[in-house]
C-alpha cells in the first residue's frame, strides 16, 4: 500500500495518540470490558477522572474511540476496529521481543 503525503500527518497523529502509556490503558481497559464510563475508566487504570477525560477526548477526536451520554454520564468503546488488531500484533511483538530478552 502506497500512503498518499497528504496522510502521513493523520498517520504520525495515530501513533503518537497510541504512544502515551495513559491512552493505552485506557484503550486497554475498553478492549477488555467493551463500554465503560469516564469515572469507571478513571478508577479502574488509576487515572484522575479529569485526566482520563482529556484523554478519551483526544482519541475520540481521532475517531478511535466514540462516546455515548446516559444523563450525565459519558461512557466510551472502542470504534475503529483496527485498534484491537493492532494492539494485538504490537503486544505480540513485544511479549516476543521480552521472552528473547530473558533467554539472551
Amino acid at each position: 500500500m502506497v500512503l498518499p503525503e497528504a496522510l502521513l500527518e493523520e498517520v504520525a497523529l495515530r501513533f503518537a495518540l497510541l504512544g502515551d502509556p495513559t491512552r493505552l490503558r485506557l484503550l486497554r481497559s475498553l478492549h477488555e470490558e467493551g463500554e465503560l464510563s469516564v469515572g469507571r475508566l478513571a478508577a479502574v487504570t488509576g487515572v484522575a477522572r479529569v485526566n482520563a477525560s482529556q484523554h478519551l477526548n483526544r482519541l475520540a477526536l481521532a475517531g478511535l474511540v466514540s462516546r455515548r451520554r446516559e444523563g450525565t454520564t459519558v461512557h466510551y468503546r472502542v470504534s475503529d476496529p483496527i485498534v484491537d488488531a493492532l494492539c494485538e500484533l504490537v503486544c505480540a511483538s513485544v511479549i516476543e521481543r521480552a521472552r528473547t530478552l530473558a533467554g539472551a
